[in-house]
């Protein structure tokens, strides 16, 4: 099966170095972003915290590579990708809705932290640690139109320890997503795949973080603030304070006295 891989992250890239080595699976072209990039909710543009070269695996391993400048739309990627000819385009770790133009060129399975329809959306770990979920999971889905909204083609469960960081809980995230990649793209390569329905009365679509929203409301009770703080601990921007200076004092890690 003809593959093309979009991702900027280490996630991404980790999920590109198993399906490169999974038999029957041909990486023929791989899209990519800068760190930081322009996006549609944010007009300052964003910087990936978890960013990851693709250019020199992709360089090592005689896989064609593209750089995406300006968005998803622009000619020289549309062209890269109708030359590719994929069967499948996988997308993992990626920030930008993959528009129709591509998802004609073949369809489209991407990698979602959550169990969907749950936490559709944006920033689906931190969100579930914030609220004290006791279990998330990830799941890979056809793109559609909607946030999040396609078929599913397969789903993980990933327990929430009251112990873990946003760092602890992305790791476990990783290797259940892989697990699905390994699972699941021998089922579409076949044909034997029986995708499911979102129950759209059940989505929940959270909204983006930025790092300014890190800032700890003092008023929080004890067992708030400390999810608070391990969600949004490294590699992310971190939960803050300001100082009476205005300065920020971020709060990398908190315990819970008696």
């Amino acid at each position: 099966m003809r593959i093309v891989f979009i991702g900027s992250t280490a996630f991404g890239l980790k999920c590109l170095e198993a399906i490169y080595d999974m038999c029957g699976m041909n990486v023929v072209g791989v899209v990519t972003n800068e760190q930081q990039f322009s996006i549609s909710y944010n007009s300052n543009g964003v910087k990936n915290v978890q960013h990851a070269c693709f250019e020199d695996y992709s360089q090592a391993n005689s896989i064609d590579c593209y750089t995406m400048r300006e968005k998803m739309t622009e000619h020289h990627l549309l062209k890269k990708m109708q030359d590719w000819d994929p069967d499948f385009i996988v997308v993992a770790g990626w920030y930008h809705m993959v528009p129709k133009i591509i998802r004609d060129i073949a369809p489209c399975g991407g990698l979602h932290a959550s169990l969907l329809p749950h936490y559709s959306g944006g920033a689906p770990l931190v969100w579930a640690i914030i609220n004290g979920e006791k279990k998330t999971g990830v799941s890979f889905f056809l793109l559609d139109e909607g946030v999040d909204s396609g078929l599913i083609i397969g789903q993980k469960e990933e327990s929430i320890a009251f112990e873990d960081t946003i760092d602890t809980l992305y790791k476990k995230i990783e290797t259940r997503g892989i697990e699905l990649l390994k699972e699941y793209l021998p089922q579409i390569a076949d044909g034997s795949i029986k995708y499911l329905e979102q129950n759209e009365s059940n989505r929940t679509v959270m909204p983006q973080r930025c790092p300014e929203d890190g800032e700890i409301d003092i008023n929080m009770n004890a067992v708030d603030m400390y999810n608070f703080i391990r969600a949004q601990s490294s590699p992310y921007p971190g939960a803050f304070i300001k100082t009476s200076d205005g300065k920020k004092l971020i709060i990398e890690k908190a315990r819970i006295e008696e």
